[in-house]
């Protein structure tokens, strides 16, 4: 595994995280305690230590209390843990951004996760309305001061969120989570460039881009899981005949195409750590063998040195 510094914290992160939105259920599987250890556990081995949750995936901090009950019988200083706030669980999912109901929500992710600290604790896709909100974000900085979240952070709703992006150094935001992938460049316009400048880490979202450039599938490929299987049959046959034009023109013979799509996203200067999702250990083990492509450079700039 390599790692690389998260902008201006003083985290060491590995280089390919866990996102953990399919321990929720909505990713076409409901998981188990025992599967969610083996993924981690093996994860841990394969030298990852960044693992990215948040308050709505699952009902009742599902997905955390997944994690919590795995790090009771770890080393929670092995970890870095992000999760995120602004949504709240009552009977269906509801936006919560006012300060008292975000106090409570980190409150109930301490208690989920078992632990009484977050490493990097995230502004979770709300408008810029919401955002401007200084009651909220001074509260959290007094929880900055206190411990229980060791750094903020800003997860963006749309990847084209310069406004968001380009606030973060003010609020004391030292990360920026952004969908960036090889078929959504958009932050290079003008998001990851913002991060360079104001030295934040980045956590590239959806690298993979929800799934279609693993290289499992083909055009003329019908999804069932109920992500995708809404989408217009023709864009998915648009995004699939693309995908194959890459794979033919892009990566080299014999490269395992998702290896290769995490790598490309790890090339880019401002990316600190991509933070694909997995359903089994066999993806964690693939998507931990991206380190291995010659895109991951070691001088980095984000390089832990």
């Amino acid at each position: 595994m390599k790692y690389r510094r998260l902008g201006k914290t003083d985290l060491k992160v590995s280089v390919v995280g866990v996102g953990t939105w399919q321990f929720g259920g909505d990713w076409g599987k409901d998981f188990d305690q025992r599967e969610v250890d083996e993924i981690l556990t093996r994860a841990k081995e394969l030298g990852i230590n960044l693992l990215d949750t948040a308050e709505c995936y699952g009902p009742h901090h599902m997905s955390e209390n997944f994690i919590g009950d795995f790090l009771s019988r770890d080393r929670r200083e092995d970890w870095v843990i992000a999760s995120k706030f602004g949504h709240q669980w009552h009977e269906q999912w509801e936006n919560a951004w006012d300060a008292k109901q975000i106090r409570i929500q980190l409150e109930e992710s301490l208690k989920a996760l078992r632990t009484d600290y977050i490493d990097l604790y995230q502004f979770h896709s709300g408008s810029d309305e919401v955002f401007n909100n200084d009651e909220m974000w001074t509260m959290l900085d007094k929880q900055v001061q206190a411990g229980t979240i060791r750094n903020l952070g800003i997860s963006i709703g749309s990847n084209r969120n310069i406004y968001q992006t380009d606030k973060a150094a003010e609020l004391n935001a030292k990360a920026i989570q952004v969908v960036y992938n090889r078929l959504d460049q958009a932050p290079e316009e003008e998001v990851l460039p913002s991060c360079l400048k104001q030295d934040l880490g980045v956590l590239a979202r959806v690298p993979l881009a929800s799934g279609y450039l693993s290289g499992k599938y083909k055009p003329g490929t019908v999804f069932s899981d109920k992500v995708r299987r809404n989408r217009d049959q023709d864009e998915i046959n648009a995004k699939l005949k693309l995908v194959e034009e890459i794979r033919q023109k892009e990566v080299p013979e014999g490269v395992n195409m998702a290896e290769w799509a995490l790598a490309w996203c790890l090339k880019h200067p401002a990316v600190s750590c991509v933070i694909p999702g997995c359903k089994s250990v066999d993806q964690v083990e693939m998507n931990a063998k991206a380190v291995e492509q010659d895109l991951v450079n070691e001088e980095h700039p984000g390089a832990w040195k």
